[in-house]
């Protein structure tokens, strides 16, 4: 039966239920599985069934095992061999679970849901049961992917660095205490998106920051042409140190949002679309003049907060230097809150963390599902890679 014939209408009449059909599906499976099977022991022993065996380990009939299945769970016969060498990799020994059931398994924990709810689910949507700790232990392989991921080499140049960080609750020698998990994103010199890494410490801080840097740095990252940041107290230091010829884009939203902390509830509508006139502005000129008329309406009430757009104003406006495409993309720290946004979503149900390893895996499968799309280089990337080639074309090497 092909492919075609089980997405006919007919063929599909004939199943009255969903059960029906499931069951269908199951026998299909449990056939492949089969199939499967006899292949790598082909493979295993070097021949083929009713072929002369050219080595004195030969086939030795079969064994049964309960497997469990994205359909079920089902009973397969498993191919042996004389020397009982053989160890399938479709279903490898101990083992009763299909490949497709873990990354349910895995997928459905990325999701943010505990390990008790997925074992809830697996009862109800497959019909079988699998303990908690099963499900732990399916999770726990992920920490061995992670310290790969964790030290992979990186490109030698990024276009733009993204980076912030997010909070999280963990428990800590019988407390629980806040920490966070710092975030980098590259942009490639192809145009594509990547996590370059995800590191936990203790708040924020900039002292923390350089050693995520020196990280990147030994992990073969030569050059950052662009970072973009929060307004931390120290951050352009830090990057400087590092990677002296970076230069550094303070978020200008950060900086919206903190300057209207100062401010009360009904000012708040007329002092955003001022502070709007500055960063709208077409050049730096323009927006030193809107900054200057911005202060002198603002600065009796307000001191403090227009105390700080003067206070990190060389920051706030590098990127007042590049082309309108170029500067849409690093005034602020969007991109990197977006996938916070989503890191969010995954692991709102978790109040707090028992181990840092845990907050660890439960981040990293967020940022895995959450960047399963990025596989096409961002909006207008030709423009805005022949005006990076303009602007550093000694350092992009491409």
């Amino acid at each position: 039966m092909n492919k075609e014939d089980l997405f006919n209408d007919d063929f599909l009449k004939q199943f009255k239920t969903g059960d029906e059909l499931n069951d269908f599906l199951k026998q299909l499976q449990k056939r492949g599985i089969e199939k499967m099977l006899e292949g790598e022991l082909d493979a295993h022993l070097d021949y083929s069934k009713h072929e002369k065996s050219p080595t004195t380990n030969k086939r030795n009939g079969y064994g049964t095992k309960k497997v469990k299945t994205g359909f079920g769970e089902s009973e397969i016969k498993v191919p042996r061999d004389r020397d009982a060498s053989f160890d399938p990799m479709l279903v490898p020994k101990r083992t009763s679970m299909v490949d497709g059931i873990e990354n349910v398994i895995v997928s459905l924990y990325a999701k943010g849901m505990s390990n008790s709810d997925i074992e809830e689910q697996i009862r109800e949507v497959y019909n079988f049961d699998i303990s908690t700790t099963t499900i732990s232990r399916i999770t726990d392989r992920i920490t061995n992917d992670i310290v790969a991921w964790q030290n992979r080499p990186l490109e030698p140049v990024y276009l733009i660095v993204w980076m912030d960080g997010i909070v999280f609750k963990v428990r800590e020698n019988s407390k629980v205490i806040n920490k966070t998990v710092y975030i980098a994103v590259g942009l490639r010199r192809d145009g594509k998106k990547e996590v370059l890494g995800l590191w936990l410490g203790k708040n924020e801080s900039a002292a923390f920051w350089m050693s995520v840097l020196t990280d990147m740095r030994a992990r073969g990252v030569e050059d950052l042409l662009i970072t973009a940041t929060d307004n931390l107290n120290g951050f352009t230091e830090t990057i400087k140190n590092v990677f002296p010829e970076s230069k550094t884009q303070i978020c200008v939203v950060h900086q919206i949002r903190n300057a209207c902390r100062y401010v009360v509830w009904k000012d708040k509508k007329a002092f955003t679309a001022d502070m709007k006139q500055i960063y709208n502005a077409p050049t730096k000129q323009a927006a030193q003049a809107a900054l200057k008329d911005f202060a002198d309406k603002w600065n009796d009430k307000y001191s403090y907060a227009v105390k700080s757009w003067y206070d990190n104003w060389e920051d706030l406006t590098v990127f007042f230097e590049f082309p309108l495409e170029i500067r849409k993309i690093i005034y602020t720290t969007n991109l990197i809150e977006n996938l916070n946004g989503k890191i969010r979503k995954y692991t709102k149900n978790k109040l707090s963390f028992p181990t840092d390893d845990a907050v660890m895996k439960s981040v990293y499968l967020a940022v895995r599902e959450a960047t399963k799309k990025w596989s096409m280089p961002i909006r207008n990337w030709g423009i805005v890679l022949n005006q990076f080639l303009t602007i550093y074309k000694e350092r992009v090497q491409l």
